[in-house]
């Protein structure tokens, strides 16, 4: 294995990366693991969240040179790789801004006896975070940044696409102050990976990825009892109940379904609508989808850019396929170019065909038809996945109501792309376990220490 740069919208391969050696990786644990035992414990909340400040500001210094990398890494079209590098900026400023907050000590109240009891919250050790190529900075920032305030020392192994932005962001973490094994990069193979999750001066993985993935490292971190964040595939259900805006809700759609070329965990994969409006949102939907043609990932108007690889595009090509072959309707679109894939709706999808419980990881969306409350809550559910949700309706009993059946780990009720640094992301069934971001996302991986004192 190696990690390599291929141009997705060209095809060229650009440079490869040799994967470490055994014996480096193993240094790479040790470099690590002495950073733990030194620096973070020689080191305040505020002097690590000051750290984390500097690395904000230096996403935000050279932000147009490091979306111009993932751009060539993968794909993304360079608007949405600008946001990108400004919403990692984003959480590491939030958690600098707040980390002194969250790690405060927490009182208890004693129901008896005298004297006083507090939670103080420590550092538990070296993470190792595997992380994807779909957001080769967002995901890493949303581990690393509540992890090193706390005091974690942290080994990346990123996505073997991704090895110039993945050293870009370790030469940022330098640069902003974190003395060496702080934060290691690693271009290591997922076979050395057990290596490193077995060393019991390794604490805790976390993963985003696939399910295949997730369920490998879960049985390695359940192997040699560490705690583990999963961060998986979903299948997001866009729930329209009703509406006043039927073109607003359409948009919010479309937005939702071509976000990172469709290539996002959490986009809205499902559009369950009322038998009412189904007719005119499909039409709609349709048109609004297939506006969005596949362009030059470099260009700013390009709203959709090629998938991450051949491969990528090549796997979707098979999933659509084989869906009309089991009987769903290819509404438009449908025929790749290369690793360039239009934007793809299909109808009449029946609960017996492989795409009715699949993950489509890219721009097609699958739009059902359902009569009643009830029934779309029942297809929203019938999916392995839980992660996100989405819910259009003009009714806020109702909008509670679905909001509480829906089994994911997110609901967004009538607005779409509203992620934020302070809101908790993760999810149920196999979608993952865990939860990054905000507070919740602070309190993974630390040693919540009770502290007893007597009267």
């Amino acid at each position: 294995m190696s990690y390599a740069v291929v141009n997705p919208a060209t095809g060229e391969s650009l440079a490869t990366y040799p994967t470490i050696s055994d014996e480096d990786l193993a240094k790479a644990v040790d470099t690590a693991a002495a950073a733990h035992a030194e620096w973070s414990r020689s080191t305040t909340v505020a002097e690590r969240a000051a750290l984390i400040q500097k690395v904000a500001d230096l996403h935000t210094e050279r932000r147009e040179e490091l979306a111009n990398l993932i751009v060539r890494e993968m794909g993304k079209p360079v608007g949405q790789a600008l946001g990108e590098v400004d919403f990692a900026a984003d959480i590491y400023g939030y958690y600098a801004a707040n980390g002194a907050t969250f790690l405060a000590d927490e009182t208890i109240e004693l129901r008896a006896g005298e004297g006083t009891a507090f939670i103080r919250r420590n550092s538990l050790g070296v993470l190792l975070g595997i992380m994807p190529w779909n957001f080769p900075y967002y995901q890493v920032a949303r581990f690393a940044g509540p992890n090193l305030i706390i005091g974690n020392t942290i080994i990346l192994k990123h996505a073997s696409q991704c090895p110039e932005s993945a050293a870009a962001m370790e030469k940022i973490f330098l640069e902003a102050g974190f003395p060496e094994g702080a934060y290691v990069n690693v271009y290591a193979s997922t076979s050395q990976m057990e290596s490193v999750i077995a060393d019991p001066r390794v604490q805790g993985v976390s993963l985003t990825g696939s399910e295949a993935a997730g369920a490998a490292v879960a049985q390695l971190a359940g192997k040699y009892l560490k705690k583990v964040v999963l961060e998986l595939g979903g299948s997001d259900p866009f729930i329209l109940l009703s509406t006043d805006d039927l073109d607003g809700a359409v948009e919010a759609a479309v937005g939702a379904r071509l976000d990172n070329t469709g290539q996002s965990c959490n986009a809205a994969k499902r559009f369950i609508v009322m038998d009412d409006l189904y007719e005119p949102f499909l039409e709609k939907f349709t048109n609004g989808l297939t506006k969005a043609a596949p362009g030059d990932p470099t260009s700013p108007d390009t709203v959709l850019g090629p998938l991450s690889s051949l491969a990528a595009a090549e796997r979707l090509q098979e999933q659509l396929d084989r869906a009309v072959e089991q009987g769903a309707r290819l509404v438009a679109g449908g025929k790749r170019d290369g690793a360039f894939f239009p934007a793809t709706v299909l109808a009449d999808v029946s609960p017996e065909s492989d795409a009715h419980h699949e993950e489509f990881f890219g721009p097609v969306g699958i739009v059902y038809k359902v009569s009643s409350e009830d029934e779309a809550v029942t297809l929203a559910n019938d999916t392995p996945f839980g992660l996100g949700s989405y819910l259009f309706t003009t009714d806020e009993k109702q909008a509670l109501r679905v909001a509480d059946r829906i089994d994911a780990g997110m609901v967004w009720v009538n607005i779409v792309l509203g992620d934020g640094a302070e809101l908790p992301f993760g999810g149920v069934k196999r979608s993952g376990s865990g939860r990054e971001l905000g507070r919740f996302g602070a309190d993974e991986f630390v040693n919540k220490k009770l502290v007893r004192i007597g009267g």
